[in-house]
């Protein structure tokens, strides 16, 4: 029977966590702001077949495409349990634009290898598949990272652990919070965005940057709202990536003057996100975001809340 998995939008490093938080991402409009994949059983060869607002976006070839990575992957992984797995028939809808900081390539990954996950009947657990997650992605970034993969898989804001045990924890969240984002229609990829920053930093920006996680993980066990807004600034790479993204500081300046407790680049750019308390300015937000950052028809902006479920499963009969 078919299995289809629903993986939504997240925010990596969530401006004080680079590489080290993730947070999950839901439209309060109802919208699905994420990637959806299908699994159907095939009787010949693999194939691969691609819809959604993004897909022209996408490589023309099936082989080319991390959904047939994800595949190969998780058949490799299978085999090393002794279980075979026959070709499939996979449909991806791509919702999310590549190289937008919004984990594209971690949305897609995430649903393609929890579909087939659930399509064999769960051969792997929770913990071994987000690490088979890990390391496809990290195909795409050149280096193992789970900032997006592990909140668009869990929910959440996930602070990465990467113990031999546990890839990462859930921490609590601000549920009044609102959280808007809006990608400009650019695009910035990640190994570009990495390459703009320095290969040392200093001791100062080293201690401030464990000052800030350490802060505001424990405002976020006290529910203090104010302390936890008040860490929530880029000392490692805004300073430097915020030259690829055009109209930033008007953003933030627009952003904070209108009700924003933070305001950063979501990922590596060049979406970027303002966290929010009230509606009403979220919402004003939102829309002087759509007429002023977003440069062409690609873009968009949504309001958000924290997506507490994570991935999606659903079975067709």
């Amino acid at each position: 029977m078919p299995v289809t998995a629903f993986a939504p939008a997240s925010t990596g490093n969530v401006s004080l966590g680079f590489d080290i938080l993730g947070l999950s991402l839901a439209p309060v409009d109802g919208t699905a702001l994420g990637d959806r994949v299908t699994v159907v059983a095939e009787q010949s060869e693999f194939s691969l077949t691609c819809s959604g607002r993004f897909a022209d976006k996408l490589p023309a070839e099936a082989q080319q495409n991390i959904v047939y990575d994800c595949f190969l992957g998780f058949q490799k992984a299978m085999q090393g349990l002794g279980i075979d797995v026959a070709p499939v028939s996979m449909k991806l809808e791509k919702n999310l634009p590549i190289g937008s900081g919004l984990g594209s390539s971690a949305a897609s990954i995430v649903a393609a290898l929890a579909a087939l996950n659930a399509f064999y009947g769960y051969p792997l657990n929770q913990e071994r598949l987000l690490r088979l997650m890990g390391e496809l992605e990290g195909q795409i970034s050149g280096s193992i990272h789970y900032d997006n993969v592990a909140p668009s898989y869990l929910g959440g804001l996930q602070l990465m652990v990467e113990s031999e045990t546990q890839v990462s924890v859930s921490l609590p969240v601000f549920d009044n919070w609102y959280w808007v984002v809006c990608y400009s229609g650019a695009s910035v990829s990640t190994s570009a965005a990495r390459k703009i920053l320095p290969a040392e930093y200093s001791r100062a920006n080293t201690i401030e940057f464990g000052r800030q996680l350490a802060v505001f993980t424990h405002a976020l066990y006290a529910k203090d709202e104010a302390l936890a807004a008040s860490v929530m600034r880029d000392v490692i790479a805004e300073p430097y990536r915020k030259s690829l993204l055009e109209g930033f500081d008007d953003a933030r300046e627009f952003a904070e003057q209108n009700g924003a407790l933070a305001f950063g680049i979501s990922g590596s750019g060049p979406t970027v996100f303002a966290a929010v308390k009230d509606l009403n300015n979220a919402e004003t937000i939102k829309q002087w975001l759509e007429s002023n950052y977003i440069k062409n028809e690609n873009g968009f902006a949504h309001v958000c809340r924290v997506d507490q479920h994570g991935t999606q499963i659903s079975e067709e009969s």
